[in-house]
């Protein structure tokens, strides 16, 4: 009984570090990189980013947020067994507005920010993340919010609507207009 308890032991350390050993390795955030939901491009967008490697697939899915990638990873249509979820360490970023090209760590090790008052690339509420509690720690000290694990992170807190702020009046009569239009649109498809 022993020898097979230990050899289960051995089996399963093995199996471990396999599992680890087959993670894709994170890839550089590069010019052409598109964030996976609106093709814009990553560079051109302040805050923390996410990369997410599918089974089967060479490339990864990039996201302008990391809130977007958690959503996406928490969402059921998936076509693909998602095989790593990579997000930028923000306390390796040279600044918010670059949150850096290489300084990619496991997003189920690192510890998330959450509520605080910095905004993500999309203009979305954000999940910051940092390789060490102490570095989040910090920065919700600075910025508000709380530490949390992947683990510990609320689906409200990544699927939930985005409340919209308040608009101008500029901005209410384009969007008055572009509707207009498109109602006008509808009209002329029916005829």
């Amino acid at each position: 009984m022993r020898v097979l308890l230990v050899a289960l032991a051995v089996l399963s350390l093995a199996a471990c570090k396999q599992d680890v050993a087959d993670l894709p390795d994170p890839v550089s955030l590069t010019a052409e990189a598109t964030s996976f939901y609106c093709q814009m491009n990553l560079l051109e967008h302040p805050g923390p980013k996410a990369q997410v490697h599918l089974e089967g697939l060479e490339n990864p899915l990039f996201f302008s947020q990391v809130r977007d990638a958690i959503a996406y990873q928490r969402m059921p249509e998936q076509s693909y067994p998602i095989t790593a979820i990579y997000v930028s360490n923000m306390a390796a970023a040279p600044s918010w507005e670059k949150p850096g090209i290489d300084n990619w760590i496991d997003a189920t090790t690192a510890y998330f920010v959450i509520g605080s008052e910095n905004m993500g690339g999309m203009g979305a509420p954000e999940l910051v993340p940092f390789l060490t509690a102490d570095d989040a720690a910090t920065f919700a000290a600075a910025r508000g919010g709380r530490v949390l694990r992947l683990s510990e992170v609320a689906d409200s807190d990544v699927l939930s609507a985005v409340p919209v702020g308040a608009t101008s009046e500029d901005d209410r009569a384009e969007e008055d207009d572009f509707d207009a239009r498109l109602k006008q649109l509808s009209r002329e498809r029916q005829n």
